[in-house]
């Protein structure tokens, strides 16, 4: 059981968004009139694929080197990731002049081991799965003493994901939904933990691939699920939830829904046709789920994060 004092409050966010000031963008909120037309409420786009390295990712990762001590920073940082979060730990490690390993499962999108390259660090491959990418890093780190920054399951990556609800909630006052996508947890429950604490009638909601549905699972069973074995094309949420983001999620977020893989790549190009920005399809479940499920959102106000925009053009899933 994770003990309460671990999970990260509101004043973690705040000190994060203090840590991470300067260095993580202040991303937008876009509008369309197709949406809110089409759903018949007023729906809220957070913009986290302007964000550095084209993902919130950067939040957490900033954050959580930011607090490092320097001789830990130093030993060298490493963590796993299928992208996102590497290219994070990358750019941020290389912010604090610290050497930085990105374990990658090796079917990871081109774009993103390129990027995680690009931000100087060194791409380790391993074979898909959370036990081949944590077998790894234990590995390493015990070849090397690296200092190692989770994906998801870690107070500071937590709090640091939460500074993008606290944002949205400051653009956009009086929402009364909040979608994120949910895989390893860490966004979903930063994002509830800011809005429990600044809105305390907003209701959060998780969106899962059904493919990839432990979170869902797990919300409805009261304990930890085991992943599936089913592929998604979600590639951001094949991760598993970690047991601190549960307790989270378990204690604030108020529902949690799943989306085909057919909705999930017709909402993405539908966000590229109308909106012309680029999404990746993890961003797309939200609005996939909204298609799916009845939430009963006539009228409201709804905020959706979009989580980031590194695709693989390449291998685009139209």
């Amino acid at each position: 059981m994770i003990e309460r004092m671990t999970i990260p409050g509101f004043d973690a966010i705040v000190q994060a968004a203090e840590r991470i000031a300067g260095h993580a963008h202040r991303t937008p909120v876009l509008t369309s009139r197709h949406f809110d037309q089409r759903f018949g409420a007023e729906l809220f786009f957070k913009c986290e694929n302007f964000q550095k390295v084209g993902a919130f990712k950067f939040r957490g990762a900033c954050n959580a080197i930011a607090a490092l001590p320097a001789e830990q920073g130093q030993r060298g940082i490493i963590t796993h990731s299928s992208g996102n979060h590497g290219q994070a730990v990358a750019l941020a490690a290389r912010l604090n002049a610290y050497r930085a390993v990105v374990v990658m499962p090796d079917n990871s999108a081109r774009v993103k081991v390129e990027a995680v390259r690009e931000y100087g660090a060194e791409p380790v491959f391993c074979a898909p799965g959370t036990q081949a990418r944590e077998e790894a890093v234990q590995a390493l780190v015990r070849q090397h003493g690296y200092t190692f920054i989770p994906p998801y399951n870690h107070p500071d990556i937590i709090a640091g994901q939460g500074t993008a609800a606290r944002e949205l909630i400051e653009q956009v006052p009086d929402l009364d939904i909040i979608l994120a996508p949910v895989g390893g947890g860490g966004l979903l429950g930063g994002t509830a933990i800011a809005a429990k604490h600044l809105a305390p009638g907003l209701r959060v909601i998780g969106a899962e691939p059904a493919n990839a549905d432990d979170a869902a699972r797990s919300f409805r069973s009261g304990r930890l699920e085991p992943a599936s074995p089913e592929q998604t094309i979600a590639d951001g949420l094949r991760t598993t939830l970690g047991p601190l983001n549960f307790a989270v999620i378990a204690a604030h977020v108020d529902d949690i829904v799943t989306a085909s893989e057919a909705a999930i790549v017709r909402e993405m190009r539908t966000v590229w046709e109308r909106m012309k920005i680029i999404i990746e399809p993890s961003c797309a479940v939200p609005l996939a789920a909204l298609a799916e499920n009845d939430l009963d959102i006539d009228g409201q106000r709804i905020g959706i994060i979009l989580t980031g925009g590194n695709v693989d053009l390449d291998a685009l899933p139209w």
